[in-house]
């Protein structure tokens, strides 16, 4: 509730509010003055606990990497848009009135940033729904001939269903938990595996491989193995950096891969 004393001038960033007794008189005022930015400001602020409490409702049935701050800016836009269009003379209470636009705009939001069309968000929830049940009944993870009974659709049409949903839950790399201490955060991104990074163990191996590869051969050799196969270069590529023709380096990658060979079958076990 917004109350000033009579006879008193509100003054704010250089405007100037008449004195309101209370929110009736404020909302009288505002539409007298619906330009006036300072009464505006002044009715989003008194209404904003009810876009906290929408925001807060709609986000319990969200995964939790949706983040509130930006639910209540989206419901704030509602908030916005309900005060510009409010009468307040059909007797109809603010706050019945601006609950639905401010969680249609809530929901807006959600759909602007779901890159998931809608159809397959609904088959994902059929999906997820037999699944839960078929669980319970079964104590096992259900076999798709069993999902499509429960659904009633031909098995082809389940499995096409579970492909196009498996891409469906994606979670947010900020996400964290605190480790059993209680005194680190752990975040999804500290878990994620680095599927293109080579452990040390692997990069020792793949070390002592290429030793094995190029022992006994002559520099050009040892560069053709390498850059060939390590560094990924063409013939062509090869013979312009060591100053051979492509046909040339052909001739040697050829005899070298002989040699690699009978020295693979003398050390089959060292691979």
């Amino acid at each position: 509730m917004f109350k000033t004393k009579k006879n008193h001038t509100c003054q704010q960033s250089g405007s100037t509010v008449s004195a309101c007794e209370n929110i009736d008189e404020m909302w009288l005022q505002f539409k007298r003055e619906p330009d006036n930015i300072e009464l505006r400001n002044r009715l989003i602020e008194h209404y904003m606990p009810i876009v906290y409490q929408r925001a807060d409702r709609i986000r319990r049935q969200l995964p939790p990497e949706i983040d509130r701050d930006d639910l209540v800016s989206a419901g704030s836009f509602g908030l916005m848009d309900a005060i510009s269009v409010f009468d307040p003379t059909r007797g109809v209470k603010f706050e019945t009135f601006c609950v639905s636009r401010v969680q249609g705009a809530i929901v807006d939001e959600l759909r602007s940033i779901d890159w998931v069309p809608r159809k397959v968000r609904s088959k994902t929830t059929k999906l997820n729904e037999a699944y839960r049940v078929l669980e319970g009944q079964f104590g096992r993870r259900p076999s798709e001939e069993e999902l499509a009974a429960f659904l009633e659709l031909p098995v082809d049409e389940v499995h096409r269903t579970i492909s196009q949903t498996s891409t469906v839950n994606i979670t947010s790399l900020d996400k964290s938990w605190s480790d059993s201490s209680g005194d680190n955060d752990i975040s999804e991104m500290d878990i994620l595996a680095d599927k293109k990074g080579e452990s040390p163990s692997d990069r020792v191996a793949k070390q002592e491989l290429i030793r094995m590869c190029t022992k006994g051969l002559s520099k050009n050799e040892r560069l053709i193995i390498i850059l060939y196969y390590y560094e990924e270069l063409t013939m062509k590529e090869i013979g312009a950096t060591l100053g051979l023709s492509e046909s040339r380096v052909s001739q040697i990658h050829s005899s070298i891969v002989e040699r690699i060979k009978k020295l693979y079958s003398k050390h089959r076990g060292d691979f």
